[in-house]
């Protein structure tokens, strides 16, 4: 009968590591899955446009004259990130540094659930918010400001991602052992001090990482982009203008209305493979950031 149990519990366990293999498998075999579909696509495309034309500064792949140049795309998801970054970045940062250092255990059940409720609205109800709430109120303040633009479309992400920042900056700043904090009361710190020249930066490396999501998230963002920002490929500087970016490209142009196989099809998907890129290259500095700045306490 023990042999029969130990035999038993082998396969129960070889059972569970063969299920937790295939589980990795299949996410690696989706992620080839996609870099295959994207570098198929986009090997189709530049068998027509050149690399030389695709960097280039002016984009209308459905109009004629036709262009490929996707710089005012670039320039309009970097108008997305950075705006929204400047101002999620810091008030979750600071929201976290309460939350988790000056906060009582009441106000923190109240505040934090209260934030998080913001990562579970539709990004499509944000965009609406932001055409319909946001960018008239902009004008008020900025008479020249498009209906469409960037600069409402900016600060509606940043709302959206800024639960993500303080989420993970207050579990980062937490986690630090509370040792560390008594250290610095016991040397005579204040409790500023403390937060600022100890307890950021020995969780650093967390904060770090929920500075690349919030990155991610915003360059990865759709919805209220498309409905808040316009879709004019305008290569400006100037937040107040209409701007297209990449993932509003991609949802305009794969509504059904290009024929499979065209030019025009294949434009989607090397804007999605320039897309996964960029994406790719943010999260390899940021390894190599996390793996520079990463405490370890036992």
């Amino acid at each position: 009968m023990t042999v029969y149990n130990a035999s038993t519990k082998n396969w129960k366990e070889e059972s569970i590591k063969k299920l937790l293999f295939l589980c990795a498998f299949l996410s690696i075999l989706t992620t080839l899955g996609i870099i295959w579909i994207l570098g198929s696509e986009s090997f189709e495309f530049f068998k027509e446009i050149s690399f030389s034309d695709f960097f280039g500064s002016e984009w209308s792949p459905l109009i004629q004259p036709q262009s490929f140049g996707v710089f005012p795309l670039v320039c309009g998801t970097l108008h997305i990130v950075v705006i929204s970054s400047f101002f999620a970045i810091p008030v979750g940062l600071l929201s976290a540094i309460y939350l988790s250092e000056y906060a009582s255990n009441r106000s923190r059940a109240m505040i934090k659930p209260t934030l998080e409720v913001l990562a579970g609205i539709p990004t499509i109800v944000y965009g609406y918010f932001a055409l319909t709430f946001v960018t008239p109120l902009l004008q008020k303040i900025f008479p020249s400001m498009s209906v469409y633009n960037s600069l409402s479309a900016s600060l509606v992400v940043g709302i959206m991602i800024l639960p993500m920042v303080c989420s993970l900056c207050d579990d980062a700043l937490r986690a630090v052992p509370s040792g560390l904090r008594q250290a610095g009361y016991a040397m005579g710190s204040t409790s500023t001090e403390v937060s600022l020249k100890i307890t950021i930066p020995a969780a650093l490396s967390g904060i770090v990482a929920s500075f690349v999501l919030a990155f991610s998230r915003a360059i990865g963002e759709t919805m209220i982009v498309a409905l808040a920002a316009g879709s004019l490929p305008n290569l400006t500087t100037n937040p107040l203008e209409s701007i297209q970016t990449m993932t509003a490209f991609i949802v305009e142009t794969g509504k059904g209305d290009v024929a499979v196989g065209t030019v025009e099809y294949n434009s989607i998907f090397v804007v999605a493979g320039l897309l996964f890129l960029i994406t790719l290259v943010i999260n390899l500095i940021a390894n190599l950031l996390l793996k520079k700045y990463r405490e370890v306490y036992e």
